[in-house]
């Protein structure tokens, strides 16, 4: 069944992968955004990509009235909602955000889905809700450890989620447990571009490749895994983005009534280790990408994996991509931003050489000028 998707956040990262994937398997698409931590730009992109019927609207998920409005207006079937802050390090330190914007943007969805009777919902959650697990690979049905408050807030609305679906019968919701997602559109027009210091592992690379940063920094070299760094189950954002068309599909067919709200891993069930990933990465952008050892960082588990099988067997998901195609397209995507950031600068340079020869004009006439707000 083809339906009409509510994407809270889908002009994000992994939301405008999602959007791209729901449109070319010919679903239609409504982005709900506020732009905060994302790009018009982006929005812009997707149906460059991917043409169909896709609609934007601009506000704030947190508002269950416009969220009801939207549900309502454009007539969706479903929801998948990404809205939401993601950084750990900023979660710590300012928890009490995480837990306002989080949970009502989690509460708000909820409220206004049940208002307008619409009942199927898939939700962006994170491995982070595993901690430091004990046994790889990671079964759903592992103990959760939560570490800091960004995963503490998915975990939460996981629970959230569990006592709505109790409260309506009809209700079906897919929460997925994303691990590491990375990479970028084969086509380069959509990526991870973070705002100032990346806090993953992959654009911190591709920064480092493109010259933005000096080197990339490996925390800890003892670790018990296959050279010493820590490893992580890395998934090609695309993948991840068909793992959400196929969570839809599957809610919006008759086989989602089984159990009212089950939680599934998206992940390859294969690790790399950080040395691996910048070896891969230095074979794609053709030259050594310079990295520092330096001490562990608290908190830091030695490995982390995925066991996927479920999404194999629910909804028949299962990743196409390897490392080598994730450092790829990253890179690819990753060359495109830095030539367009270039060109601006070099637009922005032009503007002020202009700027300064009308200054000169101007001062040769004696004629008073405005530069920067001040009176010469």
């Amino acid at each position: 069944m083809k339906g009409r998707i509510l994407a809270t956040g889908g002009a994000g990262y992994i939301g405008s992968h999602t959007c791209v994937e729901l449109l070319r398997a010919g679903h239609s698409v409504v982005i709900l955004d506020n732009f905060e931590n994302s790009d018009r730009e982006v929005a812009a992109r997707i149906p460059a990509i991917a043409p169909g019927d896709v609609r934007l609207v601009e506000g704030d998920v947190r508002d269950a009235r416009l969220v009801a409005d939207v549900l309502t207006q454009h007539d969706c079937d479903a929801v998948i909602h990404f809205a939401g802050k993601k950084a750990v390090g900023e979660s710590v330190a300012d928890p009490l955000l995480y837990y306002h914007d989080n949970l009502s943007g989690a509460v708000s969805v909820l409220s206004a889905m049940r208002s307008v009777g619409c009942d199927r919902l898939v939700f962006s959650s994170s491995a982070t809700v595993y901690g430091a697990a004990k046994v790889l690979p990671i079964p759903e049905t592992a103990p959760t450890s939560i570490s800091n408050p960004y995963g503490r807030t998915k975990l939460m609305t996981e629970e959230i989620i569990d006592d709505t679906a109790a409260a309506m019968p009809d209700f079906r919701a897919l929460s997925l447990r994303y691990f590491n997602p990375v990479g970028a559109h084969p086509s380069a027009l959509i990526g991870e571009n973070p705002r100032g210091v990346p806090n993953n592992l992959f654009p911190y690379i591709a920064q480092t490749a493109a010259g933005l940063r000096d080197a990339v920094q490996v925390y800890g070299s003892d670790y018990d895994t296959a050279d010493g760094t820590g490893s992580r189950d890395y998934i090609h954002v695309v993948d991840l983005a068909r793992g959400h068309v196929a969570a839809v599909e599957h809610l919006l067919s008759d086989s989602a009534n089984v159990l009212p709200h089950r939680r599934v891993n998206l992940g390859t069930g294969t690790g790399a280790t950080v040395l691996q990933v910048i070896r891969a990465f230095s074979e794609a952008c053709g030259f050594d990408v310079p990295y520092r050892l330096v001490p562990r960082r608290p908190g830091d588990a030695a490995a982390s994996l995925a066991d996927p099988s479920l999404a194999r067997s629910l909804f028949g998901w299962t990743p196409s991509f390897g490392l080598a195609e994730m450092c790829r397209d990253h890179w690819r995507f990753q060359s495109a931003a830095t030539a367009q950031r270039d060109v601006g600068l070099l637009g922005l340079v032009a503007a002020q050489n202009r700027r300064f020869g009308r200054a000169v004009e101007d001062l040769a006439g004696l004629r008073p000028i405005n530069l920067g707000g001040a009176l010469v």
